[in-house]
């Protein structure tokens, strides 16, 4: 198949992918800062907050899902392989007994809040789940971050354009430049600061949340 001539953006963010990623990332996050100091609507918030990931989110997803998992089996010890199923066993035990802990003293808060009105007790367990559910799906988007950020340095390395990566050759293989300013926005580090940064941003989009004793 012959090469696709790329437009001018394309060619301009495949010259210094990583540069590009890195200045809108910042730009949306001047943003996102000014929005939550303003207090600007919370769906604002969250506009800003996908926007400024979605390129590294964009250019991860197509190169993750453009590479076969045997890749990443070939690339890994036997040790990697049982340590890391370890430390995911000890995190699972450790969330598990933190969310009993959480459980019961959620359930407490919300009795001692209702004094004795069953009707009210329904509508406070409500407003703490607005307010918890983000923060686990947060935390659970961190993991997801960090587990992606560790396989794109299997796949393609820390360099802004690798020379030599373990991506598929086939993936965009009609359009070098798009191939080299996507593999480029799927950076590690960038993917990783801008995942965790919108971890970071969510309690601050869900707003406060105030139960009076």
């Amino acid at each position: 198949m012959a090469p696709v001539t790329e437009n001018r953006v394309v060619a301009l963010v495949a010259r210094r992918p990583l540069a590009w990623g890195a200045a809108w990332s910042a730009a949306f996050g001047v943003v996102l800062a000014a929005a939550v100091a303003a207090d600007w609507p919370g769906w604002l918030d969250w506009i800003v907050l996908a926007v400024l990931v979605l390129p590294s989110l964009v250019a991860t997803i197509v190169v993750l899902s453009g590479t076969p998992r045997r890749h990443f089996d070939e690339m890994s010890s036997v040790f990697s392989h049982f340590f890391v199923r370890y430390l995911a066993l000890v995190i699972a035990v450790a969330a598990w007994s933190a969310s009993v802990v959480v459980g019961a003293a959620i359930s407490q808060t919300i009795q001692l809040a209702a004094e004795g009105r069953e009707e009210e007790i329904v509508g406070i367990g409500l407003d703490v789940m607005w307010v918890i559910v983000p923060l686990v799906v947060a935390a659970l988007w961190a993991a997801f971050v960090l587990r992606c950020a560790w396989f794109l340095t299997k796949a393609r390395g820390w360099a802004e354009v690798p020379a030599r990566d373990r991506i598929p050759d086939a993936l965009l293989a009609a359009r070098p430049g798009l191939r080299r300013a996507v593999v480029g926005l799927a950076h590690p580090v960038l993917f990783a600061v801008t995942g965790l940064a919108v971890a970071i941003a969510v309690p601050f989009a869900v707003g406060e949340f105030t139960i009076t004793l």
